[in-house]
């Protein structure tokens, strides 16, 4: 019996070493790369920008900002899962790689099995606008429009498999209509077209229709979270307009190649954490119309999974298939 005791208190004591050499590797020796899966420009970038900066600040080690955009996202999401596991790659991932891509097409990554949950990042809803020709000012309107004539209302978006594409698909589940999706190779000819009354819709990522709302050139009938955002107070939420539960966000996360270690993993969420709370990045965010969204590893995970049976449960429904 004493000597079962012993190698217990051995394995006990040596399992307590391994975790205090690793949570001793933090920061890690050579420089932090996070990547971004998409352009120079965009809200994605813009957050990592400004949290790289305050992480690098905090833990006296240069954090990078590394854009690999291309196939959605989906590239970058690859290459960090299998990247180095020391705990110098993260990536803000995004909705669509880790929770819709997956379901549409074949892609080189697991999100479960390859990548690490560390800590939410930002997120912010879509707008559903409409061209002034379109003569509907409610979603209630819109929806009575979309019954009427069928098929004759369509919706813009970003690309098959976007997230405002499956804002749209998720409205045609929950209304009952069925608008015709309209895909495009990014927001901006998109909004071109929506602006020129070539399509009657858009799920617009605020901070691009904003400026053509204030000019009176779209008109904003609802938003896609389940809170109205503070930038657009006085339109309602999809949710507020008749379908409650209703919700399609936008959001950026912070993961890191599985095998990383745990102390490392958790270290990171606390880095991360204290800057999305720290009240300059708040605000630097919040002009960009991104609201911090911090998390513990586990909530993240919870997140990501019913996010991913979501959307994965409409594409099967309404048939979505990839570019």
């Amino acid at each position: 019996m004493p000597s079962c005791h012993l190698q217990r208190a051995l394995g006990l004591a040596i399992a307590a070493l391994a975790l205090s050499a690793s949570a001793q590797d933090f920061p890690p020796k050579k420089p932090v790369t996070l990547v971004v899966g998409f352009a120079a420009g965009g809200a994605a970038d813009a957050a990592a920008r400004l949290i790289a900066k305050k992480l690098g600040e905090n833990i006296g080690q240069s954090v990078v900002v590394d854009n690999k955009a291309g196939a959605g996202g989906n590239i970058a999401h690859q290459q960090v899962a299998h990247a180095a596991t020391d705990g110098s790659v993260l990536l803000l991932g995004s909705v669509g790689p880790l929770t819709i891509a997956p379901h549409l097409m074949k892609v080189g990554y697991d999100p479960v099995k390859d990548l690490a949950p560390v800590s939410g990042g930002v997120y912010f809803p879509n707008v559903l606008v409409v061209h002034k020709g379109a003569k509907v000012k409610t979603l209630a309107e819109y929806v009575q429009l979309s019954k009427a004539k069928p098929g004759s209302v369509d919706f813009a978006s970003t690309g098959a498999g976007s997230a405002s594409h499956l804002a749209g698909e998720l409205l045609n589940e929950r209304a009952g209509i069925d608008m015709t999706h309209v895909p495009y190779k990014g927001g901006g000819p998109a909004l071109q077209d929506l602006l020129g009354e070539r399509v009657t819709s858009y799920f617009s990522a605020p901070p691009t229709a904003l400026p053509h709302i204030e000019a009176g050139k779209l008109i904003p009938i609802a938003t896609t979270g389940l809170t109205r955002p503070p930038y657009l107070p006085n339109i309602p939420t999809v949710a507020e307009a008749g379908y409650p539960g209703f919700e399609a966000l936008n959001w950026y996360a912070f993961v890191a190649p599985s095998k990383t270690p745990a102390p490392v993993l958790d270290r990171w969420n606390q880095e991360i954490v204290k800057v999305l709370n720290d009240p300059k990045v708040k605000e630097a965010l919040l002009k960009h119309g991104l609201t911090p969204q911090p998390t513990g590893r586990a909530e993240l995970a919870t997140f990501m999974k019913n996010e991913s049976a979501k959307w994965g449960a409409i594409i099967k429904e309404r048939k979505i298939a990839a570019e």
